[in-house]
């Protein structure tokens, strides 16, 4: 008998950190995956179409989406999401520095084994 295989969703820092910049009005967003094994999650689960979604009330014009492999990461450019960028915007936040927390609260599905490594991550971790 096939053992069934349990799905549970968690946030994606439980398996990456993230990085953000700017360039005016061009938020640079990356996640970079604790374990090299986690990738292939970060890849299959955190698409554009989902960032977009994510954003939507930031109303982003083009997002692309850089897959680096080597490094186990990935990187998303979204233009017009700063309010015109840190020099014409009045937000508290105006380089996006915190949107890279945002991003990191999206859910991710992962199985039981990835689970049993997540749980174990924070010891592993320098």
């Amino acid at each position: 008998m096939d053992a069934v295989t349990r799905v549970r969703h968690v946030d994606l820092h439980r398996l990456a950190h993230g990085r953000a910049g700017d360039k005016g009005d061009r938020l640079n967003v990356s996640v970079i995956a604790y374990r090299p094994e986690f990738y292939p999650l970060l890849v299959e689960q955190v698409t554009v179409d989902r960032v977009r979604a994510l954003f939507a009330d930031r109303k982003p014009g083009a997002i692309a989406r850089y897959e680096l492999p080597r490094l186990g990461a990935l990187n998303f450019v979204l233009d017009n999401v700063l309010d015109g960028g840190v020099n014409a915007s009045l937000n508290l936040d105006g380089h996006g520095k915190s949107l890279s927390f945002r991003l990191l609260e999206l859910a991710i599905a992962v199985d039981d084994e990835t689970m049993e490594r997540i749980r174990n991550i924070r010891e592993e971790i320098p």
